[in-house]
């Protein structure tokens, strides 16, 4: 299969390329900096922020294939702190990347699978996308951002074979904890006494979270899958619970809980 998957440099897409090539798909990759690179995989230097550069990367991938199977959107990035000190930057930086860099691929990527009559979609969204994170508000709203519209994508292509597959990690140990960019400033931490400890438990869940390599496990076998579900949680036992949990315990106990665990009560 013709794979294209977006931000491979490291973390999740470094390991989903790795092993997608492995198998034997042809793997195209894009990213900013592309460090050490992986045998078999072409790497396509690109913003998702840019249009133009968008679209030249799908031209290139379908001039010399002639088709996509496989679009994984995995490139993005985090803002960290108190939502009232977020910059209106800030914000549609976080939307820009993480939303719009997904939209802008999917609205050249969609006629392509729609012409074949067949293709996947895999968004990663985050477990942050089913749930408000605190101190994480601006990404939580991003990756809701990329659920809603995968749902409405989901029910606009059912009739083209297209799968679209909402993939929604839990902690995970990748380069994402030490590139999130986090408000630090001193009256940040007076006007929110509890950010410090939250945070350190936020980085303490990530950096000692499962490895990207056993997500990149995951998404081999749902390309292999004929009739992939819709979504898939893929995080540690507790962090299913808390899915779970959301889903069916009254609104504001669930708040309680989730207060407790980020140290807010």
């Amino acid at each position: 299969m013709v794979v294209l998957i977006t931000g491979i440099s490291s973390g999740f897409g470094r390991a989903m390329a790795q092993r997608l090539s492995a198998e034997g798909h042809t793997v195209y990759g894009t990213h900013r900096n592309a460090g050490e690179r992986i045998p078999g995989v072409t790497y396509l230097k690109a913003d998702i922020t840019d249009e133009e550069q968008v679209n030249a990367t799908v031209d290139t991938v379908l001039q010399k294939e002639g088709r996509i199977d496989v679009f994984i959107n995995n490139a993005g990035m985090g803002y960290g702190g108190p939502l009232e000190f977020a910059s209106i930057e800030d914000a549609r930086a976080q939307m820009d990347v993480n939303w719009l860099g997904m939209v802008r691929f999917l609205h050249r990527i969609v006629p392509i699978m729609r012409s074949q009559r067949e293709g996947k979609i895999i968004c990663v969204s985050s477990i942050g996308g089913l749930m408000g994170l605190p101190f994480q508000g601006l990404y939580s709203a991003s990756k809701f951002a990329i659920e809603g519209y995968l749902e409405a994508l989901r029910l606009e292509t059912r009739d083209f074979g297209i799968k679209v597959i909402a993939i929604q990690p839990g902690d995970f140990a990748t380069g994402f904890t030490s590139s999130r960019r986090s408000i630090a400033a001193e009256e940040v931490h007076a006007a929110y006494p509890k950010y410090a400890a939250s945070l350190s438990s936020i980085e303490h869940d990530e950096t000692t979270g499962l490895k990207p390599e056993y997500l990149a496990n995951k998404i081999s076998r749902i390309i292999k899958s004929k009739n992939p579900a819709n979504h898939y949680v893929i995080a540690s036992p507790l962090q299913k619970l808390a899915v779970l949990a959301k889903r069916i315990l009254p609104s504001k106990l669930f708040e309680i809980i989730l207060a407790w665990y980020y140290k807010l009560i």
